[in-house]
């Protein structure tokens, strides 16, 4: 799988949030400092994690919590960081029992889509997150572009654009995502996710 596959993929299959703690694109623009001040202590815990897997492997999981503005902090600040053409912004909810909610805004300009859809778009979507030894997706319960509901399976029409423009191998809004290396699971809260480590 291409990088550019997983950070489009990411979007959808992998706002699973695991994925988006590594493989997110870009906008344009300067981000606060409050913003990258929060960006910071997620990218150094995880950045911590990562460095200590090998040695905690056979001990008991650890729990880092980060607040829901910080997790969108850091999203915000690997939009910019990446650079990526066709998704322009991602913000999450958090809910208890790993329930997330999203908005992504996307720039499909210049490529063969399906009548229904429109080149720039702002979608909303509802979800559970699930993670399994080591392995991460999203189970996509209700999808809206704009105010319209539409099936879950358009974002595989979407995807599949996306994988067009970028010159990749399209996947699927149900495929797994192998979490960072060190994470074990991940549970959300109301307004917080937890990361087991």
């Amino acid at each position: 799988m291409s990088f550019a596959r997983e950070k489009w993929l990411s979007v959808f299959a992998g706002t699973a949030l695991f994925v988006l703690f590594f493989l997110i694109p870009a906008r344009g623009g300067e981000l606060p400092a409050a913003t990258k001040r929060e960006a910071l202590k997620v990218i150094q815990a995880l950045q911590k994690i990562e460095a200590e897997s090998e040695a905690r492997r056979s001990k008991p999981a650890q729990r880092m919590d980060f607040s829901e503005s910080e997790f969108n902090s850091y999203l915000a600040y690997r939009i910019e960081a990446e650079k990526e053409k066709i998704m322009k912004e991602l913000k999450l909810k958090l809910f208890e029992g790993n329930k997330v909610e999203g908005m992504v805004a996307i720039d499909l300009r210049g490529q063969n889509l399906p009548s229904f859809l429109k080149p720039e778009m702002s979608l909303y979507f509802e979800g559970i997150l699930v993670t399994e030894n080591g392995w991460a997706r999203v189970d996509f319960k209700k999808l809206f572009i704009d105010a319209q509901q539409l099936p879950v399976t358009v974002l595989d029409l979407i995807i599949l654009a996306a994988a067009k423009a970028s010159d990749d191998e399209a996947g699927k809004t149900n495929d797994w995502y192998l979490m960072p290396r060190g994470i074990k699971e991940l549970k959300t809260g109301l307004k917080t996710i937890s990361v087991f480590h």
